[in-house]
């Protein structure tokens, strides 16, 4: 089969953030676990690189925009190296190919009849790039930027046709899976329900001036969210497809985008309606997980509770931040982490769990067997599954803690003390420290999506039959 998978894309106004960390994570195991199951995989990354919030951030930098974004597009491509990310390109919304497809996702639009201009006045978030209506207003502020106050902005743009794709789009929302978790799937179908504004597309380029220009009005630039929202098939060549990636894995493919909760509608809406009106083929999936907070608070520098994911792997590793982001953060909920929690699931789990488990098998195996433990290459079908429905935690919560896992192995070795009985019946122990060995040997295989480094350690050790370097050193 061949499929897509691609991360929204973040704004390149600040440092890469742990909750982006944890998206691009999530990709990168489907994608690997896809690969390794026989499919052919497309995984796309980036940065989104336009818009007002933007402007203002390279203008208080005393930057030009072009030389801003560009600084921090490439800390997010440290990412790939720091996370170990498989992705197969990194887009750029400034990259010129994706400009010339934008555009012509315009002209579709346009063609169809959808896009029309007129003088709007409302409340505008800056922070979200984004009007927001007064029902979404809480004290005249945006709940997810409740330290800015929203702008009243008045002025002539165009708009999209959102309300002509209502029925469409509760019939797209219908099928089984468009959305992950299901209660996502309600929430986007009780907002169609509610009926739906049409929303603006561009911004005179008087007032901002950093963005894609709209085909043959010069005076107006793209909403960054139109502009955007495009990439997730401009990765692909679209629309002139030279390498016929387009047609094999977004037309004939199986596509899944993962994305923040927050994303809902701008992921599942608004961008399937501009699929709808160019003619395009829409997402097949959308998977939104939850936000990480730290403290019971969000993250925020002014409380001083940032977590920042290359501070992480600097200090503990890339497969060590990789461990905590699948089994210690939940897929779809939001979950609370510090620094201080990171620590102790760090030193318990890795250096006294995992680390101290390998360490300890293939010492027994280095001492007391001639040749290596023939090797079996299995990837546990549990851990295919629970992939499969997106329950990472679930699944390394089985390598850790089912009944062929690292708590139980530990537990057998204290229980039934094969260092011992190897000294006083040779052959008998021998017998147990070989079935340790295949055991841990199948945890090796069972982490390649989730720990790939470490993963290859053990298999290689076993392999070699020979105790390697310790995997997570006590810090």
């Amino acid at each position: 089969m061949n499929r897509y998978i691609t991360t929204t894309l973040p704004y390149v106004n600040a440092d890469p953030h742990i909750g982006f960390a944890l998206e691009s994570v999530q990709a990168d195991v489907l994608a690997r676990a896809w690969r390794a199951a026989g499919d052919e995989v497309f995984f796309s990354t980036g940065t989104d690189e336009h818009g007002q919030k933007i402007l203002e951030a390279a203008q208080k930098a005393g930057q030009e925009p072009q030389a801003y974004v560009d600084h921090y597009a490439a800390e997010f491509r440290k990412l790939k190296d720091a996370l170990d990310l498989s992705n197969d390109t990194f887009i750029r919304t400034t990259d010129p190919a994706h400009v010339a497809a934008a555009q012509e996702m315009w002209r579709r639009c346009a063609a169809k009849g959808d896009i029309y201009k007129k003088t709007y006045t409302g409340l505008y978030c800056v922070g979200c790039e984004a009007f927001k209506t007064e029902k979404e207003a809480v004290d005249g502020r945006c709940p997810l930027h409740p330290n800015a106050e929203l702008k009243e902005v008045s002025e002539e743009n165009y708009f999209f046709k959102f309300s002509n794709y209502e029925k469409q789009l509760l019939n797209y929302l219908g099928k089984e899976g468009s959305i992950v978790p299901e209660w996502r799937r309600i929430e986007a179908v009780n907002f169609v329900k509610g009926g739906l504004e049409d929303f603006s597309i561009s911004r005179e380029s008087a007032r901002l001036s950093w963005g894609i220009p709209v085909p043959d009005d010069d005076s107006q630039v793209m909403y960054v969210w139109f502009d955007a929202l495009t990439n997730y098939i401009s990765t692909l060549g679209w629309p002139e497809d030279a390498q016929g990636n387009f047609k094999k894995f977004w037309e004939v493919g199986a596509t899944l985008q993962v994305a923040g909760k927050d994303q809902v509608r701008f992921q599942s809406l608004m961008w399937q309606a501009m699929l709808m009106s160019a003619d395009i083929k829409n997402t097949d999936s959308v998977f939104y997980h939850g936000f990480i907070t730290s403290g019971g608070q969000k993250m925020s520098k002014s409380l001083g509770n940032v977590i920042n994911p290359l501070d992480l792997v600097a200090k503990y590793g890339t497969d060590a931040v990789r461990y905590l982001l699948l089994r210690h953060v939940s897929p779809s909920e939001d979950s609370d982490l510090t620094l201080e929690a990171i620590h102790d699931h760090y030193t318990a789990h890795l250096t006294n769990g995992l680390g101290n488990l390998v360490a300890r098998v293939m010492q027994l195996a280095e001492t007391h067997l001639t040749e290596p433990v023939t090797e079996t290459e299995v990837f546990p079908s549990t851990c295919a599954d629970l992939i499969g429905v997106f329950q990472f935690n679930s699944a390394m919560d089985f390598i850790w803690g089912g009944v062929q896992g690292i708590q139980m192995m530990d537990e057998r070795i204290t229980r039934e003390k094969p260092f011992a009985i190897v000294k006083e019946n040779p052959e008998a122990g021998k017998e147990i420290i070989k079935d340790l060995v295949r055991k841990l040997n199948a945890i090796g295989y069972a982490l390649k999506p989730f720990m790939p480094v470490t993963a290859e350690k053990i298999i290689s050790a076993v392999r070699e039959n020979k105790k390697p370097e310790n995997l997570f050193p006590r810090i």
